[in-house]
This record gives structure tokens, C-alpha cells and sequence, in this order.
């Protein structure tokens, strides 16, 4: 399959190639005397009624671009795990994680997956010293704190011990409550798994921590009202879990597993040199491996190109390693290039069935022409005053004064060329010289 979708994809570039060193070739005849206006009947320097007749032919004309890519669920991520101890339960391969769901258990602790882009970088609530340094400042319960300014809660406490146990209002003092974007995206998780009772906000109240307490004991986890930075896990939605880097036993250190995307998607290891369709939002067609056709988008081109010769790391944006080995190493046969990643997205995932992946077949349609008269590249002749005509054949039409008639090329696709001219018309024979 892949040798013939080579071979598919040079065939138009190498027709091209032959038909440009042919009107070369005939453009120094033409300036021997053999174009434009002579007016031998059987031409010149012996070229007689030799060469394949044609007809000028009226239809659509596609240049497009076809190149390899391999189907996946794109780049793999490696969970950053900060929670230390033994690794007591591992998922499945192609397992869907989704929001409040165990990732795997460490010490037979859950780290639960939740959705977001910040990476929970510290623990969120109280510890046990601040909640002892709080003291008798914080006994007044969880109601005198939401009724003044929420500060029952946060990291550190504001010193509300030693020299200030002898003025009451300095005992009172409570620590400094919780803020940042981190606390707003914890609490719109949590409300999103279904626990209530606080406001979804930048401040980790008491109220918070009563329902962090709420999905601790859900999570059959000692409830503390503290959420420790190991305890969770941040990705942008589901996950599928690609690979496990760790057995269970082992310790749990750096990345022990990986996840991707829930949806398949396409990267292709583009050609430097043959970019023209890699825009963000271009659409293309991709054939799968079953032969079916389905329509794809251009979601993610890459910024940096790969090292020329395949050898080269994953520099192109973050392309699957696979699809850099499988799907970019037929694009780069023979040349070696360097290569960009470039990801395409499928708006209607169901229209690629059950197939999860493999090689295909990406195609965009660069330009299209339609209703347009056209010949075979071969057909052009260079004529001597200029510009380039056709040499009618025996039995034509037409044609004015001389063998050739002069026309006007546009666009070049597919071996054939759009021509124009007054004196052309459908169905009008014309000869590929010999």
C-alpha cells in the first residue's frame, strides 16, 4: 500500500518534469523556424505527421497535494506524579480516565484526575501545624469565618501564639486564607463532581474545606480538608492512558505512565519544501486504511523542523514518535528532508468507525479550475516569436494560417495543462510531437 501511494504522489510532479524538458527541447526547433507561422503542409525539419493526436478535452483540473501520516491518538504526555511511595495499582492501556477518576494508587492512596491547564504546584487548605497554631483563634467554628472575611483557612499562620496569648484580640488573629487561580480551578472541579456548599472563587474558605472533607470520605480518604499536591492530577479533559513506564511494587517516582487524547487524530511529518497546504484550518481529505474517504482539518502545524535525514528528535510540535518513524519516514524517502508536524482533527470522530490506527493517505486540493479546456503538457510546443502553441493534428478543425495554434497556459496539474486561445476550441485534435 505505501509503495503505491508513493508512487501516486510523484507521478504528477514527474509528468510535469517531462513536459517542461519537452517544450525546451521543441522550443529550440521552434527557433529553427518550426512554429508560429510557417506554412509548410507537412512542417518542418521532417516532423511530418508523426505523434500521438489528441483532443483538447473540457473538464475540472485538481493540483492537490497528497502525502503519508499515521492515524493515532496523538503525542503522548507523561503524568508528573508528586506523590512518593509504592505504586499499588496501575490502569489499562487505552483506558478512558475522566474528571474525579483514579489514575493510580500509591500506597493505596488515589490521585485523582481532574481537568484543567494549571499544575497543581502546592497543597491547598491547612496543615495539621497550622490548624494547632490557629488555637483557640480558630475554635469559634467555620461560621464565625465565612461571616467576616473567610480567613480560617490558608498556608501559614499569622503568629497567633506566644506574646500575643496575653491581648485577646491578637489571639484571635486567624492565618491568612488560601488565594490563586489554582484554589479557582480546584473548586470548579469539585463543584463539577457534584459537592456544593461554598462559592467557586479565588479564596480556599472553611466552606472548601468542608466539602474537600465531603469528597475525602467519598474517596474512602482520611478527611482532612486538605488536598496535598500529590493527591491530584491536572490534564485539559478525559484521557486515554497510553503506557505504563512502572510495575506495580515499584516506587512511584518522575512519570509512570502516559496518557493522549480520547480522540484520533492524523500527524503528518510535512515536507519543509511542500508546505503550501499546512494552514491552520485548511481541510483535507484523508483515505484510511479500508479504503474510505473522511474529511479532516489542519488543527496544529509546528514551528520547528526536524533535522534532514530522519534521524532527527521530535522538534516538529509535538508530533506522535510513531507517526515521526512510520508516517514521515515515506515522505522523506529518497530526499531525506527536513520535516514540520502537522496534527489534523476530525469534527465527527465516527466517521473513521473503529479503526484506532494505522497509515493513511492525507490529500488537499491546492486549486481547482473547472470548466476549462486542457491537453497534455507533452502537447505544448514553444513557438519561435514567444509563448507557447499547439500542433494541430490531421484532420482538424480550424486552426487559421499554419500547423500551430498559439495559446495561453494556466494552470499545470495531473500531467495536463489549462490552455486558452481564440482559436481553440473543444474537441479540436491536436499532436504530441515525437
Amino acid at each position: 500500500m505505501d509503495d503505491r501511494r508513493v508512487g501516486r504522489r510523484r507521478r504528477g510532479p514527474v509528468i510535469l518534469g517531462s513536459g517542461i524538458l519537452l517544450v525546451a527541447a521543441v522550443g529550440v526547433a521552434g527557433a529553427l523556424g518550426l512554429g508560429g507561422g510557417g506554412t509548410g503542409a507537412d512542417g518542418a525539419g521532417g516532423r511530418g505527421t508523426g505523434g500521438q493526436a489528441v483532443r483538447v478535452a473540457r473538464g475540472t483540473l485538481t493540483d492537490r497535494t497528497e502525502i503519508d501520516g499515521r492515524l493515532g491518538h496523538g503525542p503522548e504526555v507523561p503524568f508528573q506524579i508528586k506523590m512518593s511511595g509504592t505504586v499499588t495499582w496501575l490502569p489499562e492501556s487505552d483506558k478512558i480516565v475522566r474528571r474525579g477518576e483514579t489514575v493510580l494508587r500509591i500506597d493505596d492512596r488515589p490521585v485523582v484526575l481532574l481537568y484543567g491547564s494549571l499544575p497543581m504546584y502546592r497543597g491547598l487548605g491547612m496543615t495539621e501545624a497550622e490548624r494547632a497554631a490557629a488555637g483557640s483563634g480558630d475554635s469559634g467554628g467555620d461560621g464565625g469565618e465565612t461571616a467576616g472575611s473567610n480567613g480560617a483557612d490558608g498556608r501559614r499562620s499569622n503568629g497567633a501564639s506566644g506574646a500575643a496569648a496575653g491581648r485577646g484580640g491578637d489571639a484571635q488573629q486567624q492565618p491568612v486564607p488560601l488565594h490563586g487561580m489554582d484554589v479557582n480551578q480546584f473548586e470548579t472541579n469539585l463543584s463539577a463532581l457534584g459537592y456544593s456548599g461554598f462559592t467557586v472563587d479565588e479564596t480556599y474558605s472553611s466552606l472548601t474545606a468542608a466539602a474537600v472533607k465531603r469528597w475525602q470520605k467519598d474517596l474512602g480518604l482520611p478527611q482532612t480538608g486538605r488536598v496535598d499536591a500529590g493527591d491530584v492530577v491536572y490534564a485539559p479533559g478525559p484521557v486515554r492512558i497510553a503506557s505504563t513506564g512502572v510495575r506495580v511494587g515499584a516506587d512511584a517516582v518522575g512519570s509512570p505512565l502516559s496518557y493522549t487524547s480520547t480522540s484520533r487524530m492524523v500527524d503528518v511529518a510535512a515536507p519543509v519544501s511542500d508546505m503550501n497546504w499546512a494552514r491552520q484550518g485548511s481541510e483535507v481529505t484523508v483515505e484510511l486504511p479500508d479504503g474510505r474517504s473522511v474529511k479532516g482539518k489542519v488543527t496544529r502545524v509546528g514551528k520547528d523542523a526536524s533535522a534532514p535525514g530522519g534521524g532527527g528528535a521530535d522538534s516538529g510540535g509535538g508530533a506522535d514518535s510513531g507517526a515521526g518513524a512510520e508516517g514521515g519516514g515515506d515522505g522523506g524517502s529518497g530526499t531525506k528532508a527536513a520535516t514540520v508536524s502537522v496534527v489534523i482533527t476530525f469534527d465527527d470522530q465516527s466517521s473513521l468507525g473503529r479503526l484506532e490506527s494505522g497509515p493513511v493517505t492525507v490529500r488537499h486540493v491546492v486549486t481547482q479550475h473547472k470548466d476549462v479546456l486542457t491537453v497534455p503538457v507533452s502537447a505544448l510546443v514553444a513557438l519561435a516569436e514567444g509563448g507557447h502553441g499547439l500542433e494541430l493534428a490531421e484532420g482538424s478543425e480550424g486552426g487559421g494560417t499554419g500547423r500551430f495554434v498559439p495559446v495561453k497556459t494556466g494552470l499545470f496539474a495531473n500531467g495536463l495543462v489549462e490552455v486558452s486561445g481564440p482559436r481553440l476550441h473543444e474537441g479540436m485534435k491536436v499532436r504530441i510531437p515525437r
